[in-house]
């Protein structure tokens, strides 16, 4: 580029951005996803709410790994009945509800209890578990982390598989701490797929458990959910 004395080079202003992008957008050179509709947003017909009684009748506590002690109870329903918590003092367990589901997908909607200077984050949910735990699957969520599956599932000789979606996942879209998130985990035929605010993540296409348990993880941090509810699919 020539930068002679008699060269001039412009620099755009604020509204010369905002043209240039308007433009590029026009152009097809930048591309914005639009956010879709949580699946009971789009289609508020045919939930099945699951939030537990107070004396949480309906869900067991399993814990994790199968076979270990369980530790103290660390879950409770708020007086208020809108809010499972789980105080995070309990060690490593799951909270599965006891009905099983096959096609279906799980709606929940959840949010840490941020402390200053604590890290590390950590709970899930899952679907078509058994009911011993050893069979899982999970949606992994942190602080402004995770927003992908893995688990253990079963392979066509019905022999347990580790899977992990963490490297397909770049972008979980988990809030940080202190926020409440929105998450569906769908499931129909072999195929689970994970709606994290707004958008699919991600998807796994060999699930081994035609059905199973639906529940959530408590692993060392306090975590409230909301709005518990399964639609069963067709």
């Amino acid at each position: 580029m020539n930068t002679s004395a008699n060269t001039k080079i412009c620099v755009p202003g604020r509204f010369g951005l905002a043209v240039l992008f308007f433009v590029s957008l026009l152009a097809g050179g930048l591309s914005i996803a639009a956010p879709t509709p949580s699946a009971l947003e789009a289609d508020a017909s045919g939930w099945v709410d699951i939030m537990p009684p107070a004396d949480l009748k309906g869900w067991t506590r399993v814990p994790v790994p199968p076979g270990a002690p369980l530790e103290k109870q660390q879950w409770h329903v708020e007086e208020s009945g809108k809010l499972l918590v789980c105080e995070g003092d309990g060690g490593h367990d799951m909270l599965l509800c006891d009905q099983e589901f096959a096609d279906a997908v799980f709606h929940f909607e959840f949010r840490y209890t941020k402390i200053e200077g604590k890290s590390g984050y950590n709970s899930g949910a899952y679907v078509r578990n058994s009911k011993d735990g050893a069979i899982w699957h999970q949606a992994q969520f942190g602080d402004a982390s995770g927003g992908y599956l893995f688990g253990d599932s079963l392979d066509a000789e019905g022999k347990k598989k580790f899977f992990t979606l963490l490297k397909e996942t770049p972008d979980g879209r988990v809030k940080a701490a202190g926020e409440w998130n929105t998450l569906e985990i769908s499931a129909k035929g072999k195929d689970l797929s994970l709606w994290v605010n707004g958008a699919v993540t991600c998807e796994f296409k060999d699930c081994g458990n035609a059905k199973g348990l639906v529940g959530l993880e408590g692993e060392g941090y306090r975590v409230e959910f909301r709005s518990l509810k399964v639609k069963k699919l067709r």
